[in-house]
């Protein structure tokens, strides 16, 4: 995504290159934290033409959290410094922004953000198509998620800090944020039904005038596709998609979410699989004691890693229980 991002976008714009690809990293590492217990968990192939290829509700997410993560960064490397000709956004500051508080300090220039990362991101659109429409409007509907979630800080001001007014300034979330957040719009993203008749029968204008009638009453905010989602189940090689056998699940641990405690569940049950538990020693170093002069002297300390994976039924013990066995690494 990151190389096919610098090779469309305009030249002009080469300085911003390094924000732009890592950026669009960001954005791919947060859709793999995001869907890590998902059945579909945003494999190296989502981000490659094979799956860009597909308009399905996971697709929707790729394009909205990358178009967010080239977005973001961009809007965080200027407010830094780290770009020519661009810093703090301060064409509110002096202004009454409420009840009690004036527009003041450093807010994150979104607008440039916005303004370049569409120009880098929407650059990889070129056709005239549904498909094209539609990652077009998810691209958006990314940046906007970035606008959604930003948080307003305020500092104090009058006699000893009574707070009597306030001075007020926009700043991104963290990123976590944006992801969190296009994560729910996934769960709520909405199959678009475009009128194939008239895009068969019809000329550039007729087109056109499918895109707006299908695209009627879709909030700008909301994910978008096309397609329904394959079987993420099983392995498809043309999809590059590798199905659940052998992914990892959590059952036990503290601070784990009910989403992650489900996992083997969502993974291995409803998929046909069983969980195995696989426990492995693991040796390392312990107990070091520094010697003067110069020796460190450590102990061999063994540990016992216990993981739970998605198995085949076949050869088990015929119920599908959970089989164990120790390997040694």
């Amino acid at each position: 995504v990151a190389s096919n991002f610098l090779m469309t976008g305009p030249k002009a714009h080469l300085t911003y290159a390094r924000s732009v690809q890592g950026g669009a990293q960001t954005g791919i590492d947060e859709c793999k934290h995001q869907f890590a217990w998902d059945r579909w968990n945003c494999p190296d192939s989502a981000t490659q033409l094979k799956g860009l290829k597909l308009a399905t509700r996971e697709t929707s997410f790729v394009h909205a959290i990358s178009s967010a993560g080239v977005m973001y960064t961009l809007t965080r490397n200027c407010s830094l410094g780290d770009l020519d000709n661009c810093g703090c956004d301060v064409s509110m500051n002096g202004k009454i922004g409420g009840r009690g508080w004036l527009w003041g300090g450093c807010s994150d220039n979104v607008d440039f953000g916005e303004r370049i990362s569409k120009q880098f991101v929407d650059a990889q659109e070129t056709g005239q198509d549904s498909r094209a429409a539609v990652n077009l409007h998810n691209n958006a509907a990314g940046r906007l998620a970035v606008r959604a979630t930003m948080k307003r800080i305020c500092r104090c001001h009058g006699m000893s800090e009574s707070c009597s007014v306030q001075t007020c300034w926009t700043q991104l979330s963290d990123f976590r944020e944006v992801g969190n957040y296009l994560k729910l719009k996934h769960a709520q993203a909405q199959k678009l039904d475009v009128d194939k008749k008239r895009m068969r029968a019809g000329n550039s204008a007729v087109n056109r005038g499918a895109f707006v009638d299908a695209f009627a009453g879709v909030a700008q905010t909301e994910l978008l596709y096309l397609e329904d989602s394959p079987d993420y189940c099983r392995t498809n090689a043309s999809m590059g998609l590798h199905g659940t056998e052998e992914r990892e699940c959590v059952q036990h641990g503290e601070g784990l979410t009910p989403w992650e405690r489900r996992s083997c569940r969502r993974l291995c049950h409803e998929c046909g699989l069983r969980v195995e538990e696989r426990r492995t020693d693991v040796v390392s170093s312990c107990n070091c004691k520094f010697h003067w002069c110069c020796t460190v002297n450590c102990d061999d300390c063994s540990q016992v890693i216990v993981r739970h994976v998605c198995s085949r039924r076949e050869g088990a013990d015929g119920k599908g229980l959970r089989r164990r066995y120790r390997a040694h690494k």
